[in-house]
């Protein structure tokens, strides 16, 4: 077989091509729906119920995010009692409050839910949220806490198990839109649904331009060449071997899959440096310039509001900030990673509202947000300035489905321990339960009537709508 050329310029795009169509492999053969369908609407129609999981990579500082404490209450002099130190006045920077914030709004009332100096103008959507506080994450391992918010599965090791919940829902929903379920830059896990439930993964907005994008290049591998060209009617047995319900078929169901995606011009919807009035209302609704380079947390969420609006995507995981593993330094410099994340977030939610859905209301009004964590940091300062990692972790909750302006459970007031609750309530009770990850889980698959069994935890219920 000959070698593919080592030519840089002409591997990616050929290189993406493949890798795409693989990640289609097997949605007619298994059981999806025919990609056929899809190209035969005059116009791509968004998914009536769109989901989004945010990361925050690294472990969030939570006081500074949705499980602030009262400065005034958990003082320096006290540390060594309630081991818990808010450090909000060591921030030293104007744009962070040295106070919780409990926004009040008008026609909105007063927020029920305090929010660490971090979270900005986010908070200004708490008439959508539900916070969870006090959530037990069993591990203080990145991979580990990691997989087991993307799955609600606890690892095996730090290996994970069973599939991410956005598959979970792609495999349930079977939404007719072109890429149901795209992971930006993050892990995607399949262990029981055909091939249409697997989610495009891409490392940056560029990887899925150039997914999208039609190919110039013709291929030059002797084996591509022979997959592409095959017909399915074997004469020896070599060809047998690629021939019906083999590699060669399957490859042929999913390039044709890939092609149809690719004759949407889908890639045209993301170049949001283009001069066009479109283009234009998108880099002012996320304060983006005109140069092309959107690889920042702005960019990233402009990519999952356009995915969602356009009809796209149903489910898009994104890595949206990091920055945040930081045993080490001052607490501004935490505090403004995750504020990056917390405004990009907030400019999609503002885009979200503003939007009309085709089915009535908003598209906010037919999306899940969930924003989450591997855990969180300690409630102590080490002595380097930083904050180490720690066992009980907070999330949020927004949108279509669940209750707004809700807090959900607590941590506790010595050392933020994992708090114990009667789930069916919600109130505190020593011989209740911890809050997992897979209670969260459950609750967001419950939320849109989806089967929830597979996480083998009842959904807590005081949180849905």
């Amino acid at each position: 077989m000959k070698k593919n050329r080592l030519d840089e310029n002409h591997r990616p795009e050929r290189r993406t091509f493949l890798k795409a169509a693989a990640g289609f492999m097997g949605s007619t053969l298994l059981g999806g729906l025919p990609f056929r369908s899809f190209a035969q609407a005059a116009a791509l129609a968004p998914a009536d119920r769109c989901f989004v999981f945010v990361y925050f990579n690294g472990g969030w500082d939570q006081l500074l995010a949705f499980d602030p404490k009262d400065p005034d209450e958990f003082t320096a002099d006290r540390a060594a009692e309630t081991r818990i130190l808010p450090g909000y006045n060591l921030i030293n920077d104007s744009r962070f409050s040295a106070i919780p914030l409990r926004p009040d709004i008008a026609g909105k009332g007063r927020s029920n839910i305090d929010f660490g100096p971090a979270v900005g103008r986010l908070a200004d959507h708490y008439d959508l949220m539900t916070v969870v506080r006090g959530i037990n994450m069993n591990t203080l391992g990145h991979e580990v806490g990691y997989r087991y918010f993307l799955t609600g599965k606890m690892p095996i090791g730090s290996a994970a198990r069973g599939s991410s919940t956005a598959t979970e829902i792609v495999g349930q929903m079977k939404p007719r839109v072109p890429i149901s379920n795209i992971a930006f830059n993050v892990e995607s896990y399949n262990d029981r649904y055909p091939g249409y439930a697997n989610a495009l993964r891409v490392s940056r907005k560029d990887d899925l331009l150039l997914t999208l994008k039609p190919s110039s290049q013709m291929l030059d591998s002797e084996i591509e060449k022979q997959l592409v060209d095959f017909r399915g009617q074997p004469i020896n047995c070599e060809q047998a071997a690629y021939g019906a319900r083999g590699v060669g078929t399957t490859y042929q169901n999913s390039r044709d899959q890939m092609q149809q995606v690719m004759t949407q011009q889908l890639e045209s919807s993301f170049r949001f440096e283009l001069n066009n009035d479109d283009m234009a209302a998108v880099r002012q609704r996320y304060g983006l310039d005109q140069s092309g380079r959107y690889d920042n947390e702005a960019g990233r969420a402009a990519m999952v509001g356009t995915a969602l609006k356009k009809g796209i995507a149903q489910c898009v995981t994104i890595n949206l900030t990091g920055g945040l593993d930081t045993h080490f330094g001052t607490q501004l410099t935490h505090a403004s990673n995750q504020r990056r994340g917390f405004d990009a977030l907030a400019s999609l939610v503002d885009d979200l509202r503003a939007s009309q859905h085709p089915s009535g209301g908003t598209f906010m009004d037919h999306t899940t947000i969930m924003v989450f964590s591997e855990f969180s940091r300690t409630p102590l300062i080490n002595s380097s300035g930083g904050r180490d990692h720690h066992i009980s972790n907070s999330c949020m909750v927004m949108g279509a489905g669940v209750k707004h302006n809700y807090v959900f459970g607590k941590s506790g007031d010595i050392g933020m321990a994992p708090g114990t609750f009667d789930l069916r309530t919600g109130a505190a009770n020593p011989n209740g339960e911890n809050i997992l990850p897979e209670h969260v889980i459950a609750t967001v698959l419950a939320s849109a009537g989806l089967d929830y069994s597979i996480t083998r935890v009842e959904p807590l219920r005081p949180i849905l709508a």
